[in-house]
């Protein structure tokens, strides 16, 4: 039987059940012949589709290698003629041409390779490599074993997976038939590594910590809620992993790091998942000048692993040469607005943003350090498209930041902005459990007037700092972002292999 998706498509004259349907029906006659595809479990496949191109690009048409082959994949297309048929194989490491013979195979073996193999049928095939007369490195089947029968027939790759929706929940399909989506995450693989390769240069510790807890602490953002039904309480996935890492310090591993899952209960955009992975790293003895550094070597070492410092992302070419510009968010505000927040009182401020719309309504307890990164995020932010460190955050919005020693009202503190969208975030730890103690207030505060990603209070937190943290630099950086610019990758979703999709109806 054929079927239109010999040629690798859902063609609008069969429709994709009816296909299913007559490959079931295919599949129950191929078993009452005695060969059920399903039952093999194992194919001593030795070569992949890399190595045969690899060691065989120099043959000359009507050339062939002398080695036995043994190769394995998905069929990708098929071209089936009288005596002699064609079919693409693809596996991981690339695609290749099979020319199937009948004087090769023989007639038994040759009619049931054109009487039952599909297009997304996956073949283990033992041949030679040869160049056809047109000068395609092929590779000339002399037996072949049919591993597993696909009942349904692949996408046709322009149609079939144009809707991002399907591409998203149904990612094996991308997968399957968009190669340059394998080399995404493949790239994404080696970004992770290379951050790896530069914290273990540096003697930094992987830790593993909790991402259930009794308390979501570390960032000011909304949690997901649970309960435990042993223990009767509610539990929190974790927002950030900083309060067990600085723990950790204050035991005496002085330099650590996670990269691992964080969730946040917030909206679904173009840069945010509640879903995502970060990358957290805290040295003792250290500050948010040296994180700026490691920052740096970070983000070059994973351009350079990848591709190029100097790279385009959606059109824009963004250079990764480090020393990336420094500047702070007061600066950038008077740069970009006129206005000047050093001098500026607490009701111009107020006033100000109500006339310029930069919030829609005061909650009473604003100063213009509450309202400097609202000006920050309404008139600037986007603006900051090659890598810019904004340092000078205001402590107001920095509970776990180290004062400036000059104005106690602003933080030894960064974020790293690349292409309008925050990249990382860091500072020099703040360690005094008094302040601290008095910042969580502050804090707690803020939630009962209405700010629901306000901190929460840890107590335990604060026991471990009067324990003692040392002078500690942290910093955090979303993978997936960075991998987002380095693979030129529109929406987060393209790099998170099953993003968060809202059920179907």
């Amino acid at each position: 039987m054929s079927d239109a998706s010999d040629r690798g498509q859902v063609q609008g004259c069969m429709p994709e059940e009816e296909i299913f349907r007559q490959r079931k029906e295919k599949l129950f006659r191929l078993r009452e012949e005695g060969y059920d595809p399903f039952s093999i479990d194992k194919f001593d496949r030795q070569h992949s589709v890399g190595y045969v191109r690899e060691r065989y690009d120099h043959l000359a048409p009507d050339q062939e290698g002398e080695e036995l082959l043994s190769v394995a994949g998905r069929i990708m297309t098929l071209r089936r003629h009288g005596k002699a048929s064609f079919a693409t194989l693809e596996e991981d490491s690339g695609r290749i041409q099979l020319y199937f013979q009948l004087d090769q195979l023989g007639e038994e073996s040759y009619g049931f390779f054109k009487k039952w193999v599909d297009t997304g049928d996956i073949l283990g095939v033992n041949g030679r490599a040869f160049r056809t007369q047109r000068g395609e490195l092929s590779i000339k089947v002399t037996e072949f074993k049919l591993l597993t029968k696909a009942l349904r027939p692949l996408p046709e790759k322009w149609h079939g997976l144009k809707d991002q929706e399907v591409r998203y929940r149904q990612r094996y399909l991308d997968l399957m038939v968009n190669p340059e989506v394998r080399e995404t995450f493949r790239k994404r693989t080696r970004i992770i590594q290379t951050v790896r390769r530069v914290m273990e240069s540096h003697g930094t510790l992987e830790v593993t910590t909790p991402i259930l807890s009794t308390l979501a602490g570390g960032a000011n953002a909304r949690p997901f809620v649970t309960f435990h039904n042993a223990l009767g309480i509610p539990m929190y996935l974790r927002i950030a992993t900083e309060l067990y890492l600085k723990r950790l310090v204050v035991g005496m591993f002085d330099r650590v790091y996670e990269i691992g899952p964080n969730f946040r209960n917030e909206g679904i955009d173009l840069k945010h998942n509640p879903e995502f992975t970060a990358m957290e790293v805290y040295w003792a003895y250290a500050n948010n000048e040296d994180m700026m550094n490691l920052c740096e070597e970070i983000l070059v070492a994973c351009a350079d692993a990848v591709g190029s410092r100097t790279f385009t992302y959606q059109g824009r070419e963004i250079c990764f040469e480090p020393p990336f510009r420094r500047a702070t968010m007061m600066d950038l505000v008077r740069e970009h607005t006129g206005i000047d927040f050093e001098i500026i009182s607490d009701e111009e401020a107020r006033r100000i943003a109500l006339e310029r719309k930069v919030v829609e309504e005061l909650k009473g307890y604003e100063t213009r350090y509450h309202l400097l990164p609202e000006f920050f995020d309404a008139y600037v932010e986007d603006k900051l498209i090659q890598p810019t460190f904004v340092i000078g955050h205001p402590t107001v919005i920095s509970p776990l930041a180290k004062r400036n020693p000059d104005n106690p009202d602003i933080t030894d503190r960064f974020e790293l902005f690349v292409n309008g969208s925050e990249l990382a975030n860091a500072f020099s730890e703040l360690n005094d459990p008094l302040d601290q103690r008095e910042r969580f207030l502050e804090q707690v505060r803020q939630k009962e007037a209405g700010d629901d990603e306000a901190h929460v209070f840890d107590e335990d937190f604060i026991n471990a700092l009067e324990y003692g943290l040392p002078p500690t630099g942290g910093m955090g950086i979303g993978i997936d972002r960075l991998v987002m610019l380095l693979t030129d990758s529109k929406s987060i979703r393209d790099v998170i292999l099953f993003p968060t999709m809202k059920p179907k109806a």
